[in-house]
């Protein structure tokens, strides 16, 4: 067949099949997530709906590896898939279509293996003669720009299209703006072209793209067929093939070269779609994307973040957790008793060791309008999905909230599992890059996104580089683990001199060599010094609070030129005690 962009640039669109592991689903009645392995068990199936694509008008058809990736499949497995899944494509396609590899997003434990895993599949491609590759329903750009070099360093005149795939309004499922990612891949020399695929429907990908704007080059879209409904435990997509074609139609006209469908696409609305592409263009009616207004994101007061940068004095930000039942009155009471004390800010820890508590966010909110301090809630990536995610950050957002702590979250005990369900969409880095772009996009008023540092780690190496990587996606400052060693200490120097952020020094009172021994054993993150834990012995309640006031400010002492501010822990609901060490650190630094 001609050169792939010789026909693009004769024809005017290259015209794709559609959403293979549906119309495999709704064929077979069957589940979408068996489809890869029909490359193997019913390659004729699969070569027959390349085939009903290829009736229908297209000329470019994905291969049916769309999951077909090692942490899907065995080795050998997903191998043997890929092999079969470009063969039965080759043998439909013959010299009448082009075949395009297809990569779908992978989850992969961590950035090692997410580069490891795009290099094995794209080998097996690039072994059979591959040319043309899909990366789609992608939602980042996490080494597309390595995968894609290497592929080109393989073969020079290779085709490469990444297709990223967005909610409605704008953000990936790895909290990314798409127009940010798209404007990003069209500027890669490695890149062919660019694109939407999947998540939204006809008319949600037309506002896409108005909010994208012009990107330089081929520009692909492949939207769904509509919306999906659920009837007995399967997935439906019942939109009308004509409604399909005329918002394909809409969206050739602004500009989309390459075009097809996704999730619920049949032959009927590919074949609705070549024929709407070759009609007159339509008129055009805007879409335009929703204003949000902006003004005064610099204006809210913050006399926390104020002081923060001011310098002249460290302030206290205290943390309470949050009550394990439904009555408050303890915790509100321990909060004003910290605000009448001089702390600075209450922040509330989010559901601490993955045991349900009263929600952080709704605990600061009510510490906002009650008592009118500064807070600032944890954010785990443990509990919530995207939606979730950002639905309670504009909450926190219209109620007034400038600080957030972003953190991963404590694993649910293994014994909980079966019954308590983690959901990690995100890990803390893409977390604070998805609020980054809240804070551009989306917020009237901006937050400052703080992250955690572990100065307890045995590599400390590698928490701060990950607190370089969280600085680089949007993070404000960080609010350390206790301080409580002499090798705490010393990874805190290395961290002010590194890092670009304010700084919290953690500071956790012990209470008894009970409490010690038990923060040393069962808490992961902190550690406490054995000559400390030797002070505690025989003491009782009176002077261990005592050792606690002497400890905490001692330590407070060490960090101050390394911090910015105090973060304080307050343990077993201790108020008292955390205002005694405010009251002494205060006391020492004026002298």
């Amino acid at each position: 067949m001609k050169e792939i962009r010789a026909f693009i640039k004769e024809n005017g669109v290259l015209l794709f099949d559609g959403g293979m592991g549906t119309f495999y689903a709704s064929r077979n009645r069957t589940s979408h997530r068996d489809c890869e392995w029909a490359n193997l068990s019913a390659p004729g199936e699969i070569e027959a709906i390349h085939r009903a694509y290829l009736d229908a008008g297209c000329r470019a058809i994905k291969t049916n590896t769309y999951g077909a990736n090692r942490q899907n499949f065995p080795v050998s497995d997903c191998a043997a898939i890929i092999r079969e899944g470009w063969l039965i494509a080759r043998r439909a396609a013959g010299d009448e279509a082009y075949v395009f590899a297809d990569i779908g997003p992978i989850d992969a434990r961590d950035d090692t293996d997410l580069l490891e895993e795009y290099h094995f599949i794209v080998d097996q491609f690039l072994s059979l003669g591959a040319r043309h590759f899909l990366f789609e329903t992608i939602g980042t750009d996490l080494y597309l720009h390595e995968i894609a070099e290497h592929i080109k360093a393989a073969d020079p005149d290779a085709f490469v299209l990444v297709s990223f795939a967005a909610q409605p309004d704008g953000f990936t499922r790895d909290g990314r703006l798409i127009g940010e990612l798209c404007r990003g891949a069209a500027e890669d020399a490695y890149i062919d072209a660019v694109g939407l695929n999947c998540v939204s429907g006809g008319r949600q990908m037309v506002e896409l793209m108005n909010k994208i704007g012009p990107i330089n080059g081929l520009f692909s879209v492949m939207p769904n067929a509509g919306y999906p409904t659920v009837r007995g435990n399967r997935t439906y997509y019942d939109g009308d093939p004509g409604y399909f074609a005329s918002q394909i139609a809409i969206m050739h006209a602004r500009g989309a070269q390459i075009i097809g469908g996704c999730c619920g696409t049949t032959p009927q609305h590919i074949g609705s779609a070549a024929k709407a592409i070759r009609a007159p263009a339509p008129v055009l009616i805007d879409y335009p994307a929703q204003k949000r207004d902006r003004v005064g994101a610099a204006l809210r007061p913050d006399p926390f973040w104020d002081a923060l940068c001011d310098g002249a004095r460290k302030p206290f930000a205290v943390e309470l957790d949050p009550p394990e039942g439904a009555e408050v009155s303890g915790f509100m009471t321990g909060a004003r008793e910290l605000r009448d004390g001089g702390a600075d800010m209450i922040t509330v820890a989010d559901c601490p060791i993955a045991r349900a508590r009263m929600d952080s966010s709704l605990m600061v909110c009510k510490i906002k309008r009650e008592l009118g301090m500064n807070v600032m809630p944890h954010m785990t990536c443990r509990d919530r999905n995207l939606n979730a995610t950002q639905a309670l950050l504009l909450g926190l957002c219209a109620e007034g909230v400038n600080n957030v702590l972003l953190v991963t979250g404590d694993p649910v005990p293994a014994a909980s599992r079966d019954e308590v369900k983690s959901v990690y969409n995100f890990n803390s880095r893409k977390l604070i890059k998805f609020v980054s772009s809240m804070n551009e996009a989306v917020l009237p008023a901006p937050f400052h996104i703080f992250a955690a540092l572990n100065v307890n780690a045995r590599n400390f190496a590698i928490q701060l580089d990950l607190a370089k990587k969280k600085e680089e996606n949007g993070a404000d400052g960080f609010l350390t683990q206790p301080i409580l060693t002499d090798e705490a200490l010393e990874n805190l120097k290395l961290a002010r001199k590194m890092l670009k952020g304010k700084i919290l020094g953690g500071i956790m009172p012990i209470v008894s060599q009970r409490n010690a021994l038990f923060i040393n054993s069962e808490i992961a993150g902190i550690s406490v010094d054995e000559k400390i834990i030797a002070l505690y012995e025989n003491a009782d309640r009176a002077k261990g609070e005592e050792l606690a006031v002497e400890i905490s400010a001692a330590m407070a002492r060490r960090m101050a030129p390394y911090v910015d501010g105090y973060f304080l822990i307050t343990p077993f609901s201790r108020t008292g005690l955390i205002i005694r060490i405010m009251e002494r650190i205060r006391s020492e630094a004026r002298q």
